[in-house]
């Protein structure tokens, strides 16, 4: 006898805990490996977090559950998921473990994704509409690219998990997704030593790293003593840390070896000798925690400040001296490929696109230079064709 597969949909039943307060109970079935149906039950949450059923119904860990146990039921017998369960399950068993990332998805999950798409059910989500909304949010472009970005992610997982036969956000497009909301800031080398002379130790020496290597703050905090090859004038960088948390550095490619001058392994040695030892070994270590220093509040309280003071404006940051670092490799007549290692890129189009787009005047010099090359030649040419129409003149 044909037996109809229905969606099992659970039920919620408010209970009291040992120690005080309501809980709400979450009772459901699951199908143990030899096919018997056992009933199951967790605890979802606190009343006060969840005042109402159906809050606690949509609740992401109750959302990710029933996507699971319904997901081996025929698809067409199912009524469709809603948008929420995919992305708690999203959350649960696909969201990247990589801190920094996770931290960033999560941010537009919570703030953005869900409380626009989690009751839609996932059918119901069309191309036109996910623009339209991306268009309205009050967000630079290229943060509504990675919120863009991070539902198709989704909705390919959904795909994977035969919720779904189409990715609607295939069709979403985001205008002017690569477009700086405003151009990068780039010193000239005399306002960087102007900047730097104003800032005090230890993070002095950060800020020499940074103009000097091009790191990101990220990767310049969690240095080892253990990264560096004096011998060689060499420094692996291997790690980032961001919000305290130190993981990979942010690609395969950031994570490689960098030169060091003579002038660097020397100011790296006076540092060693001056700075606090921690026993982990970080070069920038904090004497009140032995942990690296916080980046972000090194750049409000000393690097913003010193630029104010040199006249500078108080927009400078860490990247600044990213991009600075970018324009004087171009000041120096450095291939872009050569550029493009010292960066650390994965593409060469980073390099060009998002690091070279400042208009320094040794650019504007060596634009004139090849104009005046070129009318010097175009000069020549015409004082050779001009004395090949003169007459011959005799001995």
């Amino acid at each position: 006898m044909f037996t109809r597969t229905r969606y099992q949909a659970g039920s919620l039943k408010r209970k009291s805990r040992k120690s005080g307060g309501m809980v709400w109970e979450f009772r459901y079935y699951e199908t143990d490996p030899h096919g018997e149906r056992r009933r199951k039950s967790f605890i979802v949450g606190v009343v006060t977090d969840y005042p109402t059923e159906s809050a606690a119904r949509k609740s992401p860990v109750v959302r990710s559950l029933l996507l699971r146990i319904n997901a081996e039921r025929p698809h067409h017998r199912l009524r469709p998921p809603l948008f929420g369960g995919v992305i708690a399950r999203y959350e649960k068993e696909e969201i990247p473990e990589r801190h920094s990332t996770k931290t960033g998805y999560i941010s537009h999950i919570k703030n953005h994704i869900r409380p626009r798409w989690g009751d839609a059910p996932i059918d119901s989500i069309r191309a036109m509409a996910v623009e339209d909304w991306l268009r309205g949010l009050s967000l630079a472009p290229k943060t509504k690219s990675h919120v863009r970005g991070l539902m198709h992610v989704i909705f390919q997982c959904a795909r994977r998990w035969e919720l779904t036969e189409s990715n609607p956000i295939k069709l979403v497009r985001v205008r002017n997704a690569t477009k700086r909301m405003e151009a990068p800031r780039v010193l000239t080398t005399e306002e960087f030593c102007r900047l730097a002379a104003l800032i005090v130790e230890p993070y002095r020496t950060q800020v020499w790293v940074a103009g000097f290597l091009g790191l990101r703050a990220s990767e310049i905090m969690p240095l080892r003593w253990s990264d560096f090859d004096f011998a060689e004038g060499a420094l692996l960088v291997q790690r980032s840390i961001v919000h305290g948390t130190v993981a990979d550095v942010k690609t395969e490619y950031s994570k490689d070896r960098v030169p060091l001058d003579p002038a660097l392994v020397e100011l790296f040695r006076q540092h060693r000798r001056r700075a606090y030892r921690s026993p982990e070994g970080w070069v920038f270590a904090n004497p009140a925690s032995g942990r690296p220093y916080h980046q972000d509040s090194i750049q409000q309280h000393h690097i913003r400040r010193a630029g104010c003071k040199a006249g500078l404006g108080d927009g400078i940051g860490w990247h600044t001296f990213r991009h600075s670092y970018r324009s004087w490799l171009d000041d120096t007549g450095a291939p872009l490929s050569v550029q493009k290692e010292l960066m650390r890129h994965a593409s060469i189009q980073t390099t060009m696109n998002v690091y070279g787009k400042a208009m320094t005047d040794t650019k504007r010099q060596a634009h004139s230079k090849v104009v005046e090359m070129v009318l010097r030649s175009e000069e020549s040419r015409q004082l050779t064709t001009d004395n090949r129409l003169l007459p011959a003149t005799g001995s």
